[in-house]
């Protein structure tokens, strides 16, 4: 596959801006920078961030075992797939497949960037339909999101199902994993270079905790990487979030601990109101949310805001009548949803 290909003519054309920072990368306390307009009186945030990410990416690069050429990092996960859309479709012209009940952003982009969104539902048990998605691609088909573990629902799709439609699409395949820490099953980036059309973007505001300061990554081909740094903004990530990051990757142990400790509380949540009568289902979760039915979702939600438990109504999405998705908290907080949930 020539990446190439799929990227918009204006884009393989376009010679990105050059920052100060990535004229001269060599950063040394004894040299006097005056090449940035910035302000001298040092404050620790006055000097622009490094654009390259370069400490934080070595250190994703050995945690995750993917060369530092393969790693994209952006503002949140949303201005990384908004880059997606802007270097490979042709806003009128092209169009993505998402697979709904799925997250909501893939489709707000879509119409951000004026390209057409094709839905293909998820079956009735919230796996791709393969025979479906390949029969509504076309040649302007350029990306199929893939949410794994999905969020509302919560699975991980059939690796078989995956890897049919990355064999099948002549265009990018975007694995979202923003929860497969929270999964047993392995994550993609294993077989990353396998696929030249598979890309994956995870997240540190789930797992890691880190919701808060917006740091979203991609890993795809270098050639992939190299298109969306030509467009990326200079600065993205900035000097607080770089530090932040590079700090909570230093705690990876502490971070397992918290990871365990989630899916612990998730299957005891689980066990503890399976038997509540209006409850009439629990959907598998390899995430650090469940998905229930229940009798009247709306009713419900009320009644549980009522008593100060804030969960999320999601019956207005597809294949998700009446269901709510409950996000795993701590010990203390789940005592008090599990509570609330007999009481009502």
């Amino acid at each position: 596959m020539n990446i190439n290909n799929l990227v918009r003519d204006n884009i393989k054309t376009l010679k990105p801006y050059a920052s100060a920072r990535d004229e001269f990368k060599v950063l040394n306390a004894d040299m006097v920078f005056l090449d940035a307009n910035e302000n001298p009186f040092e404050n620790g945030v006055n000097r622009y961030p490094d654009p390259q990410q370069t400490k934080l990416k070595n250190e994703l690069s050995a945690l995750k075992n993917i060369p530092f050429s393969q790693i994209l990092l952006g503002n949140g996960s949303d201005e990384v797939l908004d880059l997606i859309f802007r270097a490979f479709c042709e806003p009128k012209q092209d169009n993505v497949i998402t697979l709904p009940p799925t997250y909501g952003m893939y489709k707000v982009l879509a119409k951000i960037n004026n390209v057409d969104e094709k839905e293909v539902l998820l079956t009735n048990n919230f796996e791709p339909n393969v025979d479906e998605i390949l029969k509504v691609i076309d040649e302007n088909s350029k990306i199929l999101f893939l949410c794994s573990p999905n969020n509302p629902t919560g699975n991980s799709f059939n690796a078989e199902r995956v890897e049919t439609l990355l064999k099948a699409f002549k265009g990018l395949v975007v694995i979202d994993e923003a929860y497969i820490d929270f999964s047993s099953k392995k994550s993609w980036l294993k077989r990353l270079n396998e696929f030249p059309n598979l890309m994956i973007t995870q997240t540190l505001s789930k797992a890691y905790g880190m919701a808060g300061i917006r740091l979203g990554i991609c890993y795809a081909s270098k050639e992939i990487i190299a298109v969306l740094n030509k467009i990326k903004p200079p600065y993205n990530v900035n000097e607080l979030t770089q530090k932040k990051a590079y700090k909570r990757l230093l705690c990876v142990n502490k971070v397992q601990t918290e990871i365990h400790k989630i899916v612990e509380q998730r299957e005891k949540l689980v066990s503890k109101i399976e038997f509540i009568n209006y409850i009439e289902k629990i959907y598998e979760s390899d995430a650090n949310f469940i998905l229930i039915k229940v009798d009247d979702a709306n009713k419900r939600y009320q009644q549980l805001l009522n008593k100060g438990i804030v969960v999320r109504n999601r019956t207005t999405q597809p294949l998700c009548e009446n269901t709510l998705r409950l996000t795993v908290g701590t010990k203390a907080e789940n005592k008090l949803l599990m509570k609330a949930l007999k009481e009502i």
